[in-house]
């Protein structure tokens, strides 16, 4: 609350005007009022001197007339307009000259009415004298009055006038100039300004109260007004954001769909996303593609990961500041490329299965038919000749044992197209070889290291496999090996190594013979691979085949 209210001390101001008003008003009236029978007093006092006079003069001439005058007289003297200067308030000199005026009478006035008016006539003029001096006093006194008037009504006037002046310069100071300044302040925060003039918060009175709670209002407002400035900075900084990843995620998006193959794209997309976001490095892991990474990678920094799918693809990055949003969402279109890539391969893998499938029922049907036609009719022909001439026989021999080695080899083809391919796992298709040979064979057949878990195309690995199933059938066949050892290693980023080594009798001419194609045919699908296969042996110490590709 407040301790001097504005309208409180206005009205006091007011009354006090009026009560000096109605003070001086009132003094100056009461003055006029007792001024009223001045003139009555003076003309009586003033008659008294006539009066002595005839008294006088009848005493002299001694006239009738002087009981009547002495009477007359007598009335003048005690007149009441004589009789109201025995107060209090007349001076003590009009008093003192009325008493001393009275006694003097008193004196006078038995001689008089006794007839001894000698002595009357001697002090006439002293008496006359008296009244004179009663008379000056009488006119000083109402002189007095009249400037006592005067001087009071001078007196209010002056101090109306000063209290007018003091409440109009405290109407200014404490209530034109905080209006002022509000008004000026109301202005400067129309415009959201709110350093605005300072506001005189000490006036004890209602302005002052709203001075301190206008003052509040505005450090309230200011406040309110550089939060709601900073939070509309905010979400224009988060809009922008957004706005940037959302044009990433497109550019991305539009480079994924630029290209068949997704692994052809994932390093654009990289490059995009380490360039856009100013990531120290970022890597994607999608087997069986190698690492693909684009930026230089930070020691110092830790690498963060999103995993893609369940089958070990994964997104790692290093960046000052993570950004999991961002980060999230080229995740999930990085996932769904790789599930692509996924669907891709194993449509491709299914094509090659389906080919190698016809591929392998046409041979059944056909050359198979045609083999097993022409055992029929050797079988005959050996009966036919049986007991003939010798060369004969031994023609016929010949063509038994090509036929049963045409019949070989066309069981292996058929074996070669119906062979299972796990697209997902080169370890599982080789140890499905190996179980497959070596029950077709004594030889010890052994995998000692085996390949990491990389996804291969369904192409790569038919050609991987057919590679490998060859060597092992060149060890059993011709090298007479007891043992076959097949090594796994990848000595650098994004190569592999096969090697097959065995302890038979090596091999001697590392070109295939007329009428075998085995060498051929593996080197055909090194190149398809782009990888390099290298054959080494040394008599009686075994061969060694190594098949270097890339993933």
């Amino acid at each position: 609350m407040f301790k001097r209210s504005v309208t409180s001390s206005l009205g006091r101001m007011l009354f006090a005007i009026v009560l000096l008003s109605v003070l001086s008003s009132g003094l100056a009236l009461l003055t006029l009022a007792t001024s009223l029978r001045d003139a009555e007093a003076v003309n009586i006092a003033g008659s008294l001197r006539m009066q002595s006079y005839r008294l006088a003069w009848d005493a002299a001439s001694l006239t009738s007339e002087l009981p009547r005058d002495i009477a007359a007289y007598q009335q003048s003297v005690e007149a009441p307009a004589l009789k109201a200067l025995d107060r209090l308030y007349v001076p003590n000199s009009v008093r003192t000259r009325y008493h001393a005026l009275l006694q003097d009478w008193q004196t006078l006035q038995p001689d008089l009415a006794a007839g001894n008016t000698r002595h009357y006539q001697q002090n006439v003029s002293l008496y006359v004298a008296q009244i004179d001096r009663f008379v000056l006093a009488l006119q000083h006194w109402a002189e007095l009055k009249m400037k006592l008037v005067a001087g009071v009504s001078l007196l209010g006037f002056a101090a109306i006038a000063l209290l007018v002046i003091w409440t109009l310069r405290l109407v200014k100071r404490q209530v034109v100039a905080p209006l002022n300044q509000l008004v000026m302040a109301s202005n400067a925060i129309e415009h959201a300004r709110f350093h605005h003039t300072t506001l005189d918060t000490r006036l004890p009175n209602e302005l002052g109260v709203l001075a301190r709670a206008f003052a509040r209002m505005t450090s309230e407002l200011e406040k309110l007004y550089q939060s709601l400035e900073l939070a509309v900075k905010e979400k224009t900084s988060d809009l922008r954001l957004a706005n940037r990843r959302l044009a990433l995620l497109y550019q991305c998006s539009e480079t994924l769909s630029r290209y068949l193959d997704p692994a052809r794209a994932w390093p654009e997309v990289l490059e995009l996303v380490a360039e856009h976001e100013s990531f120290c490095a970022i890597e994607i892991s999608a087997p069986p593609h190698g690492p693909l990474s684009a930026g230089q990678p930070d020691p110092s920094l830790a690498w963060l990961t999103l995993p893609l799918d369940t089958e070990g693809a994964t997104l790692r990055w290093q960046a000052q500041s993570s950004e999991p949003q961002l980060m999230q969402g080229v995740a999930t279109m990085l996932a769904r490329s790789v599930l692509l890539d996924r669907a891709q391969q194993k449509v491709r893998h299914l094509l090659v299965m389906e080919e190698r499938a016809t591929i392998a029922r046409e041979l059944h049907d056909s050359l198979a038919q045609s083999l097993a036609y022409l055992r029929i009719q050797l079988a005959r022909l050996k009966r036919v000749s049986e007991g003939n001439a010798l060369p004969a026989q031994a023609i016929v021999g010949e063509i038994d044992r090509a036929l049963t080695e045409a019949n070989l080899q066309l069981r292996e083809l058929l074996t070669t197209f119906r062979l299972s391919i796990e697209p997902a796992d080169l370890a599982t298709a080789l140890r499905q070889v190996i179980t497959t040979l070596s029950e077709q064979s004594s030889a010890d057949i052994v995998l000692v290291s085996e390949p990491e878990p990389r996804q291969l195309e369904a192409q790569k690995q038919v050609h991987v496999l057919q590679i490998v199933r060859e060597a092992l059938l060149n060890a059993i066949r011709h090298a007479q090996a007891s043992r076959i050892e097949i090594h796994c290693s990848c000595p650098a980023e994004g190569q592999n190594v096969i090697e097959i080594q065995d302890n038979g009798i090596g091999i001697g001419d590392k070109i295939s013979p007329p009428g075998h194609y085995g060498l051929s045919i593996m080197r055909e699908r090194t190149a398809s691979l782009g990888g390099e296969l290298n054959i080494s042996s040394a008599s009686q110490k075994g061969t060694v085949v190594s098949l270097r590709f890339p993933t």
